[in-house]
């Protein structure tokens, strides 16, 4: 293999995960190669935590707008309100946003090549013969060898499905959307350039929700559903003409699956590692998954590195068991709650009811903020937890 270009690792996919792990391993001193397709923007409502924001260190020229505030509408139409306290929530577009994270890891030492990854297969020697299609060069098949490999190709990776055992049970939901110019003088009882909405309506969703979410001078509206039979076209044309945006220039629209849940593996036991949506850190209920795919990224960079130096392919299961210590706990819970109150309207109003309650409002945003479960406040756990047994008995009116 004298003859074939090598690596200490080759990231596949170069989104908020593939980005950020190959920034971190190439500001680590690790040769790294990072694959982008380059040619498909994710849907994406956009939003990213203040957590985020400091973590990664993302400048605020990226974000097209700072969210005050988040309302729920209801099947009967019911408008709550939910303020962001002393805080907010960065919006960026993922057609500026991607690139900025790919151009940060080629400048700290990343080669980034824009290719299709077609096929890897197991070397004697313990490395890999990664094979793509260079698509900005002559579009011919090219081969590397690299120690490592990092799957962050999305929630369909060919990486997991050629590596992982049990990645072709992931399950997603369809998500689309279409980023819309945003009307100058709006009515604000429609759209707020300061506000997201999330419509929680059967008829937009059987099964998820609808959202209307400003991306400073556009705007995305969009909707997800695990329905095979559901048209998300057809509900996003809905939603525009409810809120008075069906006339506004259409920017772009997009389409991807989107997971449900994390994978129980994440590794191969060798040499081949996931992060992003190819090993399914979306949260359930939210699909929030920009701050869990870069924090996944970052792992998985971690674990690679430590795999790189002892050689011990046990190192790549640190990545997985650290994220679910920080984060599996509110998936769990989160993913309760899609499956009782996204399950009908009738619970879908006693949902965005609750909402209107003030220790709901408080440990929401806490705990989206921060990314951390609020544990200074534990009278507002249980007053919480006796409403939603009300709620689930029957007891409370929506």
């Amino acid at each position: 293999m004298s003859n074939v270009e090598s690596f200490d690792a080759v990231v596949v996919g170069g989104g908020p995960a593939g980005a950020t792990a190959a920034a971190d391993l190439a500001s680590g001193g690790a040769k790294v190669l990072l694959l982008e397709r380059a040619f498909r923007i994710k849907p994406c409502g956009g939003a990213i935590p203040p957590r985020l924001i400091e973590d990664f260190d993302i400048p605020d020229e990226l974000l097209v707008a700072k969210i005050s505030s988040a309302r729920m509408v209801s099947p009967k139409d019911e408008r709550v309100l939910m303020p962001i306290a002393n805080t907010y929530v960065g919006m960026v577009d993922r057609d500026k946003f991607d690139p900025w994270l790919r151009e940060r890891a080629k400048s700290l030492g990343a080669d980034v090549r824009t290719a299709v990854f077609k096929r890897l297969s197991q070397l004697d020697n313990g490395n890999v013969l990664l094979t793509y299609l260079d698509k900005g060069g002559d579009g011919q098949e090219v081969s590397v060898e690299t120690r490592a490999v990092i799957g962050a190709d999305g929630a369909k990776s060919r990486v997991a499905k050629q590596s992982v055992p049990g990645a072709e049970k992931l399950r997603c939901v369809l998500a689309y959307h279409e980023i819309v110019q945003a009307p100058d003088n709006a009515d604000k009882e429609n759209f707020d350039g300061n506000r997201c909405d999330v419509w929680y309506q059967g008829r937009l969703s059987p099964d998820f929700y609808a959202w209307v979410f400003p991306h400073g001078d556009h705007c995305s509206i969009g909707v997800g559903s695990e329905r095979k039979d559901f048209s998300a076209p057809d509900a996003v044309r809905q939603l525009r003409q409810d809120v008075k945006l069906d006339d506004a220039e259409t920017v772009r629209c997009e389409g991807a699956p989107i997971p449900l849940k994390p994978l129980k593996r994440w590794d191969d036991g060798r040499n081949v590692l996931l992060a992003g949506d190819a090993c399914g850190v979306v949260a359930p209920a939210s699909g929030e998954g920009i701050y869990y795919a870069m924090l996944g990224g970052r792992l998985a960079a971690e674990a690679v590195q430590c795999f790189l130096e002892t050689g011990d392919a046990k190192a790549l299961l640190t990545a997985r068991k650290k994220f679910m210590k920080l984060h599996g706990r509110v998936f769990w819970i989160l993913g309760l709650l899609q499956r009782f109150w996204y399950s009908t309207d009738a619970k879908r109003e006693k949902f965005v009811a609750m909402c209107r309650d003030p220790d709901v409002q408080f440990l929401t945003w806490q705990a989206y903020t921060r990314k951390e479960l609020v544990r200074a406040r534990p009278l507002a756990h249980i007053r919480i937890f006796f409403k939603d047994v009300a709620q689930l008995l029957g007891l409370a009116r929506a």
